[in-house]
């Protein structure tokens, strides 16, 4: 009889503290924000994922009546960054930017101070920034079926540069690789401008990176370009097609920004900020902005964006394993 009792009070004692957590929870939602807010980015200054957070902070801030401070920690291939947003205070004020590395660092990585599935609830997609596969007029191959063909009766002989190990602009040109079969040799840099004046030279015959980079090296005829890497053509370079038009079906790679809050962050803070970020990118002089960094808006629902980037671990993790890449 006293054990019943007992268990109908333990019973009564966690419904209470539910109820108190979730009014608790709702309380704090309906005052936010009553501080300003902290975007993390794990990157130095500079670089499409920094410029697009710092685009679309002054209009979240204008959105939600509080400040939104960018800050920068970079280091770790982006684990310091996310893992001080992974171990931050869930209530809505400390937000991180992810990006392709976010994705592909899970497998990448030998060590992770953090699980990106867990640790991470995401709010919204906030950019996507679509690739050029170009060559150096050098290459006798003036379409993606030739390079490949190319590629085929050359095993080798052909090398590619990137930002550095696990950037996109290496996974891009690697997810290439995967589904074509072909052999190609990995230049690292470090950083886009030393990678980019490695192709312009022809010291290395392809390059994959984003379009306004490019842009006036495709009008000058010091690069010719390929195709776009994402599922539908780019209107700053109309001319140049899609991998799938190009004949590689299947290919999908681009760069993107997306914001993410740490676990256990109330859902109903998530979607106070996931519709503000989607009001900001409704903004028309935003997407000239980041038209400049040849980024394009999104604006998803958190479940958009998480399914988004399961897919995305999925697909990487294919990849990787296949081209055998691991960072120590």
């Amino acid at each position: 009889m006293a054990s019943g009792v007992t268990r109908r009070v333990r019973r009564g004692l966690f419904l209470l503290s539910a109820i108190c957590l979730a009014s608790s929870h709702a309380a704090h939602a309906q005052t936010y924000p009553a501080k300003p807010l902290r975007v993390i980015v794990p990157f130095a200054p500079g670089g499409a994922t920094d410029s697009v957070a710092r685009m679309i902070a002054p209009k979240l801030s204008e959105n939600l009546g509080q400040s939104v401070v960018v800050e920068n920690r970079a280091g770790g291939a982006t684990t310091i960054g996310m893992d001080f947003v992974a171990k931050a205070p869930p209530d809505g004020y400390t937000l991180g930017v992810a990006n392709l590395s976010f994705a592909v660092n899970p497998v990448l990585l030998s060590k992770m101070p953090y699980n990106t599935e867990k640790d991470f609830v995401p709010v919204g997609l906030v950019a996507s920034v679509p690739f050029v596969m170009a060559v150096h007029p050098s290459v006798p191959a003036k379409s993606i079926q030739e390079l490949v063909a190319l590629a085929k009766a050359r095993p080798g002989a052909l090398n590619y540069s990137s930002s550095g190990n696990g950037s996109a602009t290496q996974m891009a040109t690697e997810l290439f690789r995967y589904l074509t079969r072909i052999d190609i040799v990995h230049v690292p840099f470090t950083g886009g401008g030393p990678a980019l004046v490695s192709v312009l030279s022809g010291e290395v015959s392809i390059y994959c990176a984003s379009i306004p980079a490019m842009l006036p090296h495709f009008t000058s005829g010091r690069l010719r370009p390929l195709a776009i890497t994402t599922v539908q053509r780019d209107p700053s370079v109309p001319q140049v097609p899609t991998m799938t038009e190009a004949g590689v079906p299947g290919y999908e790679a681009r760069e993107w920004t997306g914001i993410v809050a740490p676990a256990a962050t109330p859902r109903a803070i998530v979607t106070r900020l996931n519709q503000e970020i989607v009001k900001a990118l409704s903004a028309p002089e935003l997407s000239k902005r980041f038209a400049a960094v040849g980024a394009h808006p999104v604006g998803s629902t958190p479940e958009e964006f998480a399914a988004h980037v399961q897919k995305e671990l999925a697909m990487w993790a294919k990849v990787i394993k296949a081209a055998n890449i691991r960072i120590e």
